[in-house]
């Protein structure tokens, strides 16, 4: 994809985002965190449901 800037902007850009302050280091993303932690809130969530439809009938 070609960009629709300027060569001046984009060079502005480029210094933009190569300074330090843009530079943060992230670790690898984890899927099976991600997906833990999705499954622990919605069983969560469903017991608290049950619980409390217990406590109102």
């Amino acid at each position: 994809m070609s960009s629709q800037l300027s060569p001046d902007d984009q060079k502005r850009v480029d210094q933009y985002l190569s300074a330090p302050q843009h530079q943060v280091a992230r670790q690898p993303f984890k899927v099976w965190r991600l997906l833990l932690i999705v499954l622990v809130s919605v069983i969560g969530l469903g017991i608290l449901s049950r619980l409390l439809s217990r406590l109102v009938l």
